[in-house]
């Protein structure tokens, strides 16, 4: 069962219907356990299987009902039942809608899932290993259901883009090879630094090679089964992004309005840029600073143990000095480790802490292959992104709020409200003082110029708008250059980035979106609040919500 409830807040009815959701979770997906640090179900997955999506739909109406029917008793239960309807209805509304059929794309679908949970598995005991070894073993099974998932796709004409299928079939390929991710992992195991037993060692040497075959099988259906099947289209169409809008940001906005937002707001950000580059070159513009900047051995970091080390470094210098002046941060939520990660397929990402933080959360990056120089300009803004005040803050406050929250409400979020809080984040940090560098700053209106270029990509592919001062439709095709334009990074990870868009729509946008929505509260809870507003206050009312849909935290924070 869920954890028991914490002093301060009597359970409610409600508060037994949302641990029951939990629990039918951990059931349903097992590697649920893991992501919350608790124990159980040790080494399985998930059915990924039709029949197991069957399942999970046919127990999120079940939950659905108990929310609508339980009684709510005070403002907690009002925003749980609030948010656990939003997120429960617009689940079946995702399912009916063929969602689980097409679910394939460069970052966050079940090819990289499957592997992605060994990142997470604790490896200090051979107890540890054994119940990874049990995983590996177990993947092939995992993989097959996906399988048929995608299969039933074909069947009824519910495809992902042949564009995500190829990037996808190519990663899938690397991890089943030889020398892939599961023949090192295995490989690299001992217990806390001390050799395994040997029957172990053969019993995860066998597993590896189960699972590196397992995606080698994949590999060839999505090339030879589903790449057939799939369309050259990027664009998903109105319906289909519409929930995906809703879903990543927990809010409904007019897409037509927010485009053209979109296009206004990355003008903003060019502007702005410019200004600063005309400090750092005299005179200079952006590419000029840019050059500046890259050719300044002061913000250089070569190779990926100098990164970590930066990273690490830069965010407990974060917590220590915000937290005697900023926030109030709790000794569990003082360790932040950052991390190079296992793979090599671009993106910076953030774990959160364990339900009883025994785990820490973590910042990792995926350095792509061939990237060994970092320019501390560029990332500065980023560690505050995923650390302190960021995702870190945001996530284990909800986590650290035990008194209050019960534990669906410690662990739900959306993207709109994670991103944007850490955009939001990004743009404070800059109001304390900790951007002010010219370069520095430079390096946040980089990354805020990119979050609104996305904003315009992503609706104008998938919605098929006309391309901002043109009156050509927009394609898949036109969002490499688009955004090659208005990113300053290596030519990889604007690939990657590219493929993302074109193949998570509606995620991109949320980062941007959600900012504008949080400052928009923001700046409407200072106009009730009038002379008696305090910025630390609302902070700190705001994430001991926890991480609900926008609309949520908005019913929450004014009405």
């Amino acid at each position: 069962m869920a954890n028991d409830p914490q002093p301060g807040r009597a359970s409610t009815e409600l508060d037994s219907v949302a641990e029951r959701w939990i629990d039918t979770q951990l059931e349903l997906f097992p590697e649920f356990h893991v992501y919350l640090g608790r124990p159980g179900r040790e080494g399985e997955y998930s059915d990924y299987s039709p029949e197991g999506a069957e399942r999970a739909v046919a127990a999120t109406r079940a939950a659905l009902a108990e929310v609508e029917a339980a009684p709510v008793v005070d403002e907690v239960d009002r925003v749980t039942q609030l948010d656990l309807s939003r997120e429960l209805t617009l689940a079946i509304e995702k399912h009916e809608a063929g969602f689980p059929l097409r679910d394939l794309n460069v970052i966050a679908s079940p090819p990289q899932d499957l592997r992605a949970i060994f990142d997470l598995e604790p490896t200090a005991t051979s107890e540890n290993w054994e119940g990874i070894a049990r995983r590996l073993r177990n993947l092939p099974a995992a993989v097959d259901g996906y399988v048929a998932t995608l299969r039933e796709g074909v069947r009824t004409g519910v495809v992902p883009a042949i564009r995500q299928v190829r990037e996808v079939a190519a990663q899938v390929r690397e991890h089943a090879a030889a020398d892939g991710f599961f023949a090192q992992f295995a490989g690299s195991a001992s217990a806390g630094g001390a050799e395994l037993p040997s029957a172990l060692r053969t019993e995860l040497t066998g597993a590896a090679t189960g699972a590196s075959a397992a995606y080698g099988r994949l590999a060839e259906f999505l090339e030879q089964e589903l790449a057939p099947a799939a369309p050259e289209k990027d664009a998903v169409g109105r319906e289909l992004y519409a929930l995906a809008s809703r879903d990543f940001l927990g809010a409904t906005v007019d897409l037509d309005e927010t485009y053209e937002w979109g296009i206004e707001e990355l003008a903003r950000m060019v502007a702005e840029q410019e200004s600063i580059a005309a400090e750092i070159v005299a005179g200079g513009g952006v590419a000029e600073a840019i050059a500046f900047l890259d050719a300044d051995p002061a913000s250089k970091l070569h190779g990926t143990e100098a990164l970590q080390r930066w990273m690490q470094e830069t965010s407990d210098r974060a917590i220590e000095e915000l937290g005697r002046t900023h926030f109030d941060i709790a000794p569990e939520m003082r360790a932040l480790e950052c991390r190079i990660a296992p793979t090599q397929e671009g993106g910076i990402y953030y774990t959160g802490p364990s339900d009883d933080f025994s785990r820490p959360g973590r910042m990792w990056w995926s350095v792509p292959e061939g990237v060994t120089e970092f320019d501390t300009w560029r990332e500065l803004t980023t560690v505050y992104h995923e650390g302190v005040p960021g995702h870190h803050l945001q996530i284990a406050q909800a986590t650290f709020n035990k008194a209050e929250l019960n534990t669906w409400r410690r662990f739900a979020g959306t993207s709109g409200h994670a991103e944007g809080w850490a955009l939001y984040a990004e743009r404070l940090m800059a109001d304390l003082g900790y951007l002010d560098a010219p370069a520095d700053r430079f390096g946040m209106l980089d990354g805020q110029r990119m979050r609104a270029a996305r904003v315009v990509l992503d609706i104008g592919v998938h919605l098929e708008k006309r391309m901002p001062g043109s009156d050509r439709v927009w394609t898949g095709d036109d969002a490499f250059p688009f955004l090659r334009a208005n990113v300053n990074m290596p030519d990889e990870f604007v690939r990657f980035e590219t493929n993302r868009y074109l193949g998570w729509p509606g995620q991109a946008p949320s980062y941007k979106v959600g900012q504008r929505i949080w400052e928009q509260l923001r700046d409407e809870y200072r106009r009730r609040e009038g002379a008696a507003f305090d910025m630390k206050r609302l902070h700190t009312r705001a994430l001991n919500i926890g991480g609900v849909g926008l609309d949520t935290l908005k019913s929450a924070l004014l009405d």
